[in-house]
């Protein structure tokens, strides 16, 4: 293969890479609707039509004069702070995850909002149809909840009733072992008017300001139909979407906080972003509609937990769809499911990389050896192909024709040295897909200063900033270390061309370097790998072909 090829290749695959980062797959999105209300059915009453009789005349109650303590709820999985008011969640706090690599951070917190005491996720209903609904304060059957290892799920029940005689009943349900909470909301109508309303269910998050995660997603996320939809989180204001959706989530890196529907055949998501930054994502279910002496039972089911692929399969609620690893998905999983695997017997993921990665090599062996040899090939040819760039300097189709009739009587493929390259770049880009989007990588030690694999490493902690360099700044051994071995790798690696085009296929490294310096340690790491046994097979095969 000539440099020149060689540099376009490598060229391309920079491009890719950059193009990658900034701009990715574009999420096709379902137009925005006009009407976010479900729409009513026909014949059915309007809010003038019914029969609603004054609420007692009695003042908005002060929250410190009705709220209730907070209640909170203990299980193996999580720390959750529930409103004593109403059905509220104040705080999540997950047990077996730190906020930080430090095994004294706090504990990782999914509840994010800008006042104290506010919530992350809440309920109540769209419509003003229920009277004194406003000052509901409900009455809960418990203060503490702690669910332990073997134990039976517990149950947190919010219930309120109406003087015109509108009940209405909310239980979660927890478990031992699981992220997922039960949801059971239920309303029963003994009044002599017709309720005709419909839930609202609100997330509520502030994005915290965190270092720059490479190939991650934060923002809305729901199945609608049968089809994942994202909205990066710059771009959710606004965002409607009406339909059957199964789910709906906000997603931050690495966690989520998901509302499941999986039988509600029309509702409503919309996307708002408040003047403090907070933003809200709005669920309406399909309304309902109760006369006198009716009653309805509506059943949900809540996620607040990491985004784990093996996780969320169990919960069979097509929540795994949430795991999107992009064009490279079909690749993405299967080494993700090898890592994991390695991990078991190695309890370290860093080694589980390089076992990868050997394996990978392994694979691609006999495709590394023909390159090589045609490579070696193709620096026999030189003088010819020299004489006929010469000779039809000036004709280049003619050269051309003439450099394809030599390959052809020599058997060679002048593309055969490209094919390693062209072959482990897929596995490359699954590789940075999977990183800062695997919740098993997220604050993954390997050795010494490199305490997560998901993150850019850095030697040191320097007080100064460092040009091109995201926090912390610091040596990036491994980055260095990669930029040498692609140095070396190059130069024993047999090229043709020109001077000028030998010089510029050296600067390369540099290139790479930079770009690989604010990237996670475990891809930094898997292309360093990657090179050193390059370097090995190149040595290997250049004294077998001598």
């Amino acid at each position: 293969m000539d440099k020149r090829t060689l540099l376009a290749l490598a060229l391309s695959f920079v491009v890719f890479l950059v193009w990658s980062m900034l701009f990715g797959p574009k999420p096709k999105e379902t137009p925005t609707e006009k009407q976010a209300t479900p729409a009513r059915e026909e014949n059915q009453p309007t809010a003038k039509e019914r029969k609603r009789p004054p609420g007692p005349k009695r003042e908005l109650m002060p929250e410190a004069e009705r709220g209730s303590p907070d209640i909170t709820v203990e299980t193996g999985l999580y720390v959750a702070v529930f409103s004593g008011s109403g059905p509220q969640i104040k705080s999540f706090q997950l047990t077996k995850y730190r906020s930080k690599p430090e095994k004294d951070s706090p504990l990782k917190e999914l509840v994010q909002v800008n006042n104290k005491g506010g919530y992350g996720l809440s309920l109540g209903f769209l419509g003003e149809n229920i009277p004194n609904i406003e000052w509901a304060s409900c009455k809960v059957n418990r203060q503490n909840i702690a669910v332990k290892a073997g134990a039976q799920p517990e149950s947190l029940v919010y219930e309120w009733e109406s003087p015109q005689g509108i009940s209405i009943r909310t239980e979660f349900l927890f478990y031992a072992d699981k992220y997922e909470i039960g949801l059971l909301v239920s309303v029963a109508n003994k009044s002599d008017y017709v309720i005709d309303d419909t839930l609202l269910f609100n997330i509520a998050h502030v994005p915290q300001e965190m270092r720059r995660s490479y190939g991650s997603f934060e923002g809305m996320a729901l199945l609608l139909g049968n089809k994942l939809e994202e909205v990066k989180k710059s771009k959710i204001q606004g965002k409607q979407f009406l339909g059957q959706i199964s789910w709906i989530a906000y997603e931050e890196p690495y966690f989520m906080t998901a509302i499941i529907s999986e039988n509600d055949k029309k509702s409503t998501v919309k996307g708002a972003v408040l003047p403090d930054g907070e933003i809200r994502i709005s669920y309406i279910p399909s309304p309902f509609n109760l006369g006198k002496g009716q009653s309805i039972t509506k059943t949900f089911a809540l996620y607040l937990g990491p985004r784990d692929l093996y996780i969320l399969k169990t919960l069979n609620k097509n929540l795994a769809k949430a795991i999107n690893f992009g064009w490279f998905d079909i690749i993405a999983k299967p080494l993700l499911v090898a890592l994991r695997f390695f991990n078991k017997y190695l309890s370290n993921y860093g080694l589980s990389i390089i076992l990868l990665t050997i394996l990978i090599k392994i694979l691609f062996w006999p495709l590394t050896r023909k390159s090589y040899q045609s490579m070696k090939e193709m620096r026999k040819l030189q003088p010819m192909m020299a004489k006929i760039r010469e000779k039809y300097k000036n004709n280049k189709q003619e050269m051309n024709k003439q450099l394809m009739g030599l390959y052809k009587t020599y058997k060679i493929n002048p593309m055969g040295g490209c094919l390693p390259m062209l072959a482990q770049m897929p596995v490359f880009f699954a590789f940075y897909r999977i990183l800062p989007n695997s919740i098993e990588l997220r604050h993954a030690p390997f050795v010494l200063w490199v305490n997560d694999l998901s993150a850019p490493e850095r030697l040191f902690s320097f007080p100064f900033t460092i040009p091109l360099m995201a926090p912390p700044y610091g040596i990036p051994v491994l980055t260095l270390l990669m930029g040498a071995s692609m140095f070396l790798q190059q130069k024993m690696t047999p090229m043709t061309g020109d001077p000028a085009q030998a010089k510029m296929m050296m600067l390369l490294p540099i290139v790479f370097t930079f770009l690989f310096i604010n990237f996670p340690s475990g891809l930094v790491l898997y292309w360093l790998v990657n090179n050193i046994l390059s370097i090995a097979q190149q040595y290997r095969i250049n004294k077998q072909l001598t």
